[in-house]
């Protein structure tokens, strides 16, 4: 099969869909495709980046509200772009506008929608969430729900990577969903990368010793991963606690994280790497992880959290409750700083990482790969391309 995926997200400094995309690249041809990613980029090319891989950049205006991505303006560029590749399958990575230009394209292919975002836990469910009910957002915001549900009827399977999101996008009578969970990349991330000494000196940086406990969260700057609250949260318990926390990460909302962390030395954040094996390494030495953002589709950091065997601390909504499900780590009510302070109060308060710890280094070794996870997307594609030429 060729498969295009056109990637709206896809850019040189993203995140959790770059990783994504840039292993199905490789993994593509492993297993008997070819794969392009067609990406908004800014200028014309075509670049073999695996054996059977491909990245193939249209020239596209940079996104006003964020300039590390680029967005697809022109409808007939991107037919003309599906027509030269002649796919046998394509996907779409986001339900914005790309997922119309795709929808609207003639050829005879069958398509997936994949939920690389989820609209409503990102928006409108964290904008209008302390003062109305999900019931009243979903109908105030029905107009979203139709167009789901039009692109529903359009596509031939709608891919949600969590369960929450699957059964609430079914539950809005989108046809079509598919479950798909995603995974890590395979050999990467193992509890035995811990290292005590590497913990020490993160530590220090944080002005603590090492006894104290150290927090690490993974994600960029920008509203939805909620950083000022965990910050917060983090400041107020380490009146009680030798805390320390590192924020791997960067974006927009950096001077609302820097603010919130104001005068309190034991927070440093960090800029990311694309240096695998430093995150592995950095996620196993780390005592637990703290999330803020109930709007995760898979939740990415979180699963390389459990294969790193570091417990974690979770809202109760989005796919990082998929990751920390199995005893190895715990919830909080989402976008709810007293609760997540609570929360971690306990946890400390209990002793409760330790334990938590042993059970999440057992968990680590049936951790879902990123492998098997294309393995079964790529069946399900071909078992559709098939159908589609028996009709």
């Amino acid at each position: 099969m060729r498969i295009v995926d056109v990637s709206a997200f896809y850019a040189p400094r993203g995140g959790g869909v770059r990783t994504y995309i840039d292993r199905k690249l490789q993994a593509a041809g492993r297993m008997g495709h070819e794969l392009v990613a067609l990406v908004p980029g800014e200028s014309d090319t075509m670049e073999q980046v695996a054996p059977s891989g491909w990245i193939r950049s249209l020239p596209s205006p940079t996104f006003p509200l964020d300039p590390r991505y680029r967005y697809f303006h022109s409808e007939p560029q991107l037919h003309a772009a599906l027509d030269a590749l002649a796919p046998d399958f394509v996907e779409c990575g986001t339900p914005w506008s790309s997922a119309d230009k795709v929808a609207n394209w003639p050829g005879r292919a069958p398509r997936a929608l994949i939920m690389h975002l989820d609209v409503f836990a990102t928006y409108p469910y964290r904008w209008l969430g302390k003062v109305m009910d999900q019931q009243s957002i979903d109908r105030g915001f029905d107009w979203f729900w139709r167009r789901l549900r039009r692109l529903g009827s359009q596509y031939d399977f709608i891919v949600c990577a969590n369960n929450e999101l699957a059964t609430r996008t079914a539950d809005g009578g989108v046809p079509n969903v598919v479950i798909q969970p995603m995974g890590v990349e395979p050999g990467v991330f193992s509890p035995q990368l811990r290292d005590m000494a590497f913990r020490a000196e993160m530590l220090a940086d944080c002005g603590l010793g090492e006894d104290a406990t150290l927090f690490v969260g993974v994600g960029r700057h920008s509203p939805e991963k909620r950083w000022p609250m965990i910050v917060e949260a983090v400041t107020a318990v380490g009146y009680g606690h030798d805390v320390g926390m590192v924020i791997i990460g960067e974006g927009r909302d950096t001077p609302r994280i820097e603010k919130a962390i104001a005068g309190n030395p034991h927070i440093r954040l960090l800029r990311p790497t694309r240096d695998r094996a430093a995150m592995a390494r950095l996620l196993a030495s780390a005592d637990c992880m703290v999330h803020g953002s109930e709007s995760e589709s898979f939740g990415m950091v979180g699963a390389e959290a459990r294969a790193s065997g570091l417990p974690m601390i979770v809202p109760d909504r989005g796919g990082m409750t998929d990751q920390a499900a199995g005893g190895v780590g715990w919830s909080y009510k989402s976008g709810n700083r007293a609760a997540l302070t609570r929360r971690l109060r306990k946890v400390l308060d209990r002793g409760l990482l330790e334990p938590t710890r042993v059970r999440s280094a057992r968990a680590a070794e049936d951790v879902r790969t990123m492998d098997r996870h294309f393995e079964e997307l790529f069946a399900l594609y071909e078992t559709r391309c098939r159908q589609r030429h028996a009709a």
